[in-house]
């Protein structure tokens, strides 16, 4: 039996809201949920300043207590804050959140009480008043810019113009727009509207018009009677897409090797078009380290070769708006060369240059000129330096900074090297770049100055000012830029200077300090900075509050909770001055704070262990200057849910009936459901289950049901777990002796459990055995529950033989033991006894500290330390936590240290992988543990920064290389080196016009290896390789890219080689070209040989030439099958051969399906019976013919011959006997007479003159002859053929 425990909801509190009873409302209270903005804006991380001098002396000890002590709220809580739309802002840091005032045991100032409303209010974006009426009546907003366009707005001059301007406020504000700083009346124009409850403008085109007529710069302006908020002024732009001039370009003249720049020189768009290049036929122009397009749209030749004149160059240009591409005309080359001939062979030739007669030149600059040049790039922005060069053989390019490394977490190369490309620039990446271009020839470098500018950035956005009557605040502008921006402020859109003179408000500088504010202060600033780059306009207003308490959760709620556990009960509210927050049980006239009660800043009331007496009411009441409210909340206590009885595992017999009980004790005022789960997903019933509320009946147990079965009660509240496993035997044979006959059953429950020997770390358990139920008892185990750490959980404590009935148990210290035993034999474990009494051992120090404690950088920044946190058994004492120490390895300073009571702490603002060492010691309120050992723990790693260098490649044959480099230096691998690894891809083929797939592939060389092969490539090919370094992070950067040729190989096999024979003469062979030809085909092989049965031919080979794919073979046999092998060859040598057969002519399978038939003993037996059956009939035929007697020729007729009877006429002699009868078995003819069965070969008709001549002994000796009268010819009915029949009877 396994016993689960997952008691309760999510969470440490089990409490969940029930249905109102007796007019209760009801609410959910589940586990305390993470901070939200309630109770006052007394939460950590809303971002509100609160501006008393007072308070900012709370101490970091204090936000500390109260981060800890406060991270979470119910679920009532977030019910409640459900009714505001509060969008939380993003991106504060901590020195941008508010301090948070103290509320529950000192009395805060007055002001502060005024912050909870519009502490909601200040969040910008989304924010809601309460949706209650009362409320929302009585509360003032001024108003706020929530949506407005971008303030560079480029639209589409096909569509409508839309400028989105929107605001809240209560009352909702009203809207104008200025449009190039004057008044813009829409009343005046009938194209141009605002929306409805809004102020974005819609300028319509449908009737007619030009949008470029309402180009300019807007603002907008949101009013109500507490203020004025203003967008930001917004620059509107129609994008343009201009045609390309038209021009006629003559053809460019170029000497191959020198270098060369089409210029694209595109009309000028808006926003800027996309540039890029194709033929005339719409062919992308194929661009590497030689041939590549500049930022500028430019295309670059470093070296013109005469391969480049085989297609023309047109300079495309896409703009964005109105997804339309134009062309320019395109270029076409005329490259003069040395070597008219453009042989494809020397393309990947190792000095291909001079193959070609082309001079070597050292590298110069086509893009920048000159060997200097500057650029500036604006804080945020993306930095681009470009280096493009001209030279034999093309120059490779490398960036470098001086005075420091390329940012590796910002740098990027593009453009085959020749653009360096830094993201999100800041003042740390100005300084000098350089670029080095260089080939075999020599090398010259570029430098770049970069100047990094800024527009104005917010260090200190002004933030909406919420105040109670008299109190003080400051609003604070403060930006940088570089140069440094200027600071103006405003009041509802007009300069502060012009404003109303108001002796409570004081300006300085970036900063406008309120004094003794009160409720006609209210207004709308906004803080304009900017500098030549830009601006950045910011909208805070001033409120004045003055509100006397308020509940903000529903009234009366309902909480109910499980026994033992903790809970939060909440009480959200707001006033101003923010009011102060007590809380009293049944009435009872003492605050509750402190003991069993923990009061939070907040207001929540938490009970750190519920128990029965602590059921009631518990009322919070709010007071202020203004007046009190209150609240109650009614906590119900209830029983937890337990399974008492639970299912034990059992071993069944296939077929048989098993019963697995579940018997559950729950609070009867809570809904039970029991379900049953198997192997651990939920369980079907089926028609051989049935379910009932304390157990689980399978009849007719199978295979198919072992398992896990677990048993899971559950209440709206908690839940309990039990799990027992079914072993199902297969049927065995019925036992031969008597013995093995009787049951066996499972033991019966030990009882009588019973502690003696009470020590402090050991007690003695002794029980009394069960009955056995015919299987001797083998073990027993004895289980433990402890009540404070995982209370109703049984763990394993021990095993004992089964002869043994008392035991000496081992304890740990601070745990309330109870006891339990389990018999188990071959059948398997009985019943668990019943507990025993509960024995408490007194506390100690750890003996031990936590383990597998591990330090392991998560970011490149940071080193998170975890451990595998100390059990119940293993914590000694109430309050486990943890000390955790850690410093660097190297530089032996003073150990850090901090307690933490979770599993995992991180340590942030690490180098980069250095080794620190870490200590994890166990503490509880009886001491601390041991001293811990040093584990050597490493910070996060970064991207390697440097590339293999003197990267070798040696060609070893068609299909592999060997690489050989240098190594990094180690500082430079910033982490744990994994390996060193190859990125190849195969760039073409040497064969012309084959396509080849350009899909990087990698090779990974593990540790610090200096060499290393790749194998699997393809022959007769041209490749590239590029090697980096990799260590937990990733890769570094990419080494100087190698191009490596290799050599011819042997071919694939040819594909689809097909065999027909169309007749028996002709064989006809068809074949396809190998996939990969891997060289120049030289020509095709094929080997043939017939064969018949085990017979073999004499093997003949044809050679055929690259472009034959059909062959037909001239049969020689008619019967013979033949065996053909294809490869083909290149000059390496054949490929892979495929091997097919012709197919069987049909006769051939006829005559071996007859043999096999012939040879069944079946078809003999079944000839030897037929021909016993022929043998046996001529035998009696011979016996009846042998008998004797006359045998008439012709039997008398019934009808006389009639007077044509041709026999009759010539006198001929008719051989019968002198009845005259017809013979039998004789037919009639279908004009109803009977044919004359005599024979036609009578002695007269054959004679010579009617007699026929015999011999002395009597033999016939005359000759056949037969009389052919006229009659007798056309007659048909005495002309019958003779037949061996007749011959027969005549001869007899």
């Amino acid at each position: 039996m396994r016993r689960l425990a997952a008691r309760g909801a999510a969470g440490d509190a089990r409490e969940v809201a029930a249905p109102a009873a007796d007019g209760w409302d009801s609410a959910q209270a589940r586990s305390p949920s993470p901070w939200r903005l309630i109770g006052l804006c007394a939460i950590w991380d809303t971002g509100v300043f609160l501006p008393s001098a007072a308070w900012n002396g709370v101490s970091s000890g204090v936000e500390r207590r109260r981060l800890n002590e406060a991270k979470k709220l119910s679920s009532v809580q977030e019910v409640q804050l459900k009714r505001f739309e509060v969008t939380r802002p993003q991106g504060l840091g901590n020195k941008e959140r508010g301090r948070v005032p103290r509320m529950a045991r000192q009395p805060a100032p007055p002001w502060v009480h005024a912050a909870f409303l519009f502490c909601l209010l200040s969040l910008g974006g989304a924010i809601e008043i309460p949706m209650d009426p009362s409320i929302q009546n009585e509360l003032t907003q001024p108003p706020t810019i929530t949506k407005q366009s971008v303030k560079d707005h480029i639209v589409d001059p096909r569509d409508n113009i839309l400028i989105e301007c929107e605001a809240k406020g209560n009352p909702a504000p009203s809207f104008h727009w200025t449009r190039n700083s004057r008044f813009f009346n829409i009343a005046k124009d009938p194209r141009v509207s605002m929306r409805r409850r809004s102020g974005t403008l819609v300028i319509d085109f449908r009737s007619g018009g030009r949008p470029e007529e309402y180009e300019g710069e807007y603002q907008c302006f949101a009013r109500n009677k507490f203020g004025t908020a203003l967008s930001n002024r917004i620059r509107l732009q129609v994008s343009k897409s201009p045609l390309w001039p038209k021009e006629n370009l003559d053809p460019v003249v170029v000497q191959e090797g020198a270098p060369l720049t089409l210029q694209c020189n595109p009309p000028p768009g808006l926003p800027s078009p996309v540039i890029f290049w194709m033929s005339s036929s719409m062919e992308p122009i194929a661009q590497d380290k030689r041939v590549s397009q500049g930022h500028n749209g430019d295309l670059y030749f470093s070296n013109v070769m005469l391969q480049d004149m085989q297609t023309d160059y047109s300079c495309n240009a896409r703009f964005h708006f109105t997804h339309t591409i134009q062309q320019k005309n395109p270029f076409t080359l005329k490259v003069l060369t040395n070597h008219p001939y453009n042989d494809s062979s020397l393309r990947n030739h190792p000095d291909m240059y001079s193959a070609r007669g082309v001079a070597e030149r050292t590298p110069s600059f086509m893009y920048p000129q000159g060997t200097a040049s500057s650029q500036m790039v604006l804080r945020g922005m993306d930095l681009l330096l470009e280096c493009i060069a001209s030279g034999v053989p093309t120059p490779d390019i490398a960036w470098y900074k001086k005075g420091g490394d390329l940012p590796s977490d910002k740098a990027k190369f593009e453009n085959f090297n020749k653009a360096l490309r830094i993201t999100n620039v800041s003042e740390e990446d100005s300084g000098e770049y350089f670029c080095l271009a260089s080939n075999k020839m020599g090398s010259i470098r570029h430098t770049i100055s970069v100047r990094v500018k800024a527009a104005p950035y917010w260090l200190d956005e002004p933030k909406n000012l919420i105040l109670a009557p008299g109190e003080d605040g400051r609003l604070v502008c403060r930006a940088n830029g570089n140069p440094k921006p200027t600071v103006q402020w405003m009041v509802n859109g007009e300069p502060l200077q012009s404003a109303p003179p108001n002796p409570n408000r004081e300006v300085a500088g970036d900063t406008i300090i309120f004094r003794d504010t009160q409720i006609s202060s209210r207004a709308v600033y906004q803080c304009n900075t900017s500098n030549e780059h830009g601006y950045l306009l910011a909208n805070a207003f001033v409120s004045v509050l003055d509100v006397p308490p308020r509940m903000l959760s529903p009234r009366n709620q309902l909480i109910r909770v499980i026994l033992y556990n903790r809970t939060r009960l909440d009480c959200p509210f707001f006033g101003s001055p923010i009011p102060t927050l007590r809380w009293f049980k049944n009435g009872q006239g003492s605050n509750l704070d402190g003991g069993n009660y923990h009061v939070y800043e907040n207001g929540s009331l938490e009970i750190k262990m519920i128990r029965k007496e602590d059921q009631g009411i518990y009322t919070c009441v709010a007071t202020n200057i203004l007046g009190k409210a209150e609240n109650q909340v009614r906590l119900e206590v209830k029983d937890p849910t337990r399974i008492y009885r639970m299912p034990e595992d059992q071993v069944a017999k296939r077929g048989t009936t098993v019963q697995l009980e579940c018997r559950v004790k729950h609070d009867p005022s809570l809904k039970l459901t029991v379900s049953w789960l198997k192997d651990d997903e939920p369980l079907y019933i089926g028609n051989r289950m049935k379910k009932e509320d304390d157990s689980l009946t399978i009849f007719g147990v199978a295979e198919r049901d072992q398992g896990s079965y677990t048993c899971v009660a559950s209440t709206e509240l908690d839940q309990d777990l039990a799990k027992a496993y079914l072993t199902v035997l297969a049927d065995q044979a019925t036992p031969t002796n008597r013995l093995a006959a009787l049951p066996k059953g499972r033991p019966d429950r030990p009882r009588d459990l019973e502690l003696t020997d009470l020590a402090e770390r050991s007690v003695r358990l002794t029980w009394i055995p069960g009955d056995d139920n015919n299987s001797p008892i083998t073990d027993y185990v004895v289980q433990f529950e402890e009540d404070q750490f995982q209370p109703g959980v049984w763990h394993d404590h021990s095993k004992y033989p089964g002869s043994v009935n008392s035991a000496v148990l081992r304890l740990s210290p601070y745990v309330n033991y109870q006891f339990r035993v389990i018999a188990i034999n071959e059948v398997g474990s009985s019943h668990p006894s019943l507990p025993s009494e509960r024995y408490r051992t007194s506390g100690a120090p750890p003996e031990s500290n936590p383990g597998d404690v591990k330090g392991e950088g998560t970011r490149k920044n940071n080193m998170e330390i975890t451990w595998t946190p100390m059990n119940a058994t293993s914590a000694f004492g109430p309050n486990l936590r943890y000390i955790v120490k850690w410093r660097r390895r190297e530089t032996r300073e003073a150990w850090n240290n901090v307690t933490v009571w979770g599993s995992r702490y991180v340590v942030g603002q690490t180098p980069v992988y250095v080794p620190y060492e870490i200590r994890v010691q166990a503490e509880n309120d009886f001491g601390k543990g041991p001293e811990p050992e040093s584990v050597i723990g490493y910070s996060g790693e970064d991207y390697p920064r440097a590339a293999p260098t003197e990267v070798k490649v040696r060609v070893m044959n068609s299909t592999a290389i060997s690489l050989q480099w240098n190594r990094v230096y180690s500082d430079t691998v910033q982490g744990q080196l994994r390996e060193y690894r190859a990125y190849y891809w195969r760039e073409s083929s040497l064969l012309k016009n084959l396509w080849v797939s350009q899909k990087r592939q990698q090779a990974s060389f593990p540790g610090d290896r200096l060499r290393g092969v790749v194998s699997r490539l393809f022959p007769y090919s041209n490749y590239k390789l590029e090697m980096v370094v990799v260590n937990g992070r990733g890769d570094g950067p990419r080494s100087e890219t190698k191009e490596f040729t290799t050599p011819e190989g042997v071919p694939s096999a040819p594909r689809r080689f097909r065999v027909r024979q169309p007749n028996l003469e002709t064989i006809n062979l068809e074949w396809d070209h190998p996939e990969h030809p891997n060289g120049i085909m030289l020509g095709y092989t094929l080997k043939y040989v017939a064969f018949n049965g085990t017979k073999v031919g004499k093997q003949i080979v044809e050679n055929f030439s690259p472009n034959q794919t059909k062959f037909t073979v001239q049969r020689t046999d008619p019967v013979s099958r033949y065996r053909f092998t294809l490869s083909a060859r290149t000059q390496v040598g054949s490929g892979e051969a495929v091997t097919e057969e012709s197919p069987a002519p049909p006769n051939e399978a006829y005559t071996n399906n007859q043999a096999d038939i012939a040879t069944q003993g079946w078809f003999i037996g079944l000839m030897c019976a037929i021909a016993l059956l022929v043998l046996i009939l001529l035998i009696v035929c011979f016996i009846k013919r042998s008998r004797g007697g006359k045998y008439p020729v012709r039997e008398k007729k019934d009808v006389p011959l009639g007077p044509e009877d041709p026999k009759e006429e010539d006198g001929s002699f008719d051989y019968s006997d002198e009845d005259n009868k017809p013979l039998q078995g004789s037919q009639t003819s279908l004009d109803g007479t009977i044919k004359q069965q005599e024979s036609d070969d009578s002695l007269v008709d054959y004679g010579e003159g009617g007699e026929g001549q015999f011999n002395e002994d009597g033999s016939f000796i005359g000759q056949y002859t037969v009389k052919k009268d006229k009659d007798e010819t056309e007659g048909n009915e005495s002309s019958e053929a003779t037949s061996p029949v007749n011959a027969i009877y005549s001869l007899a």
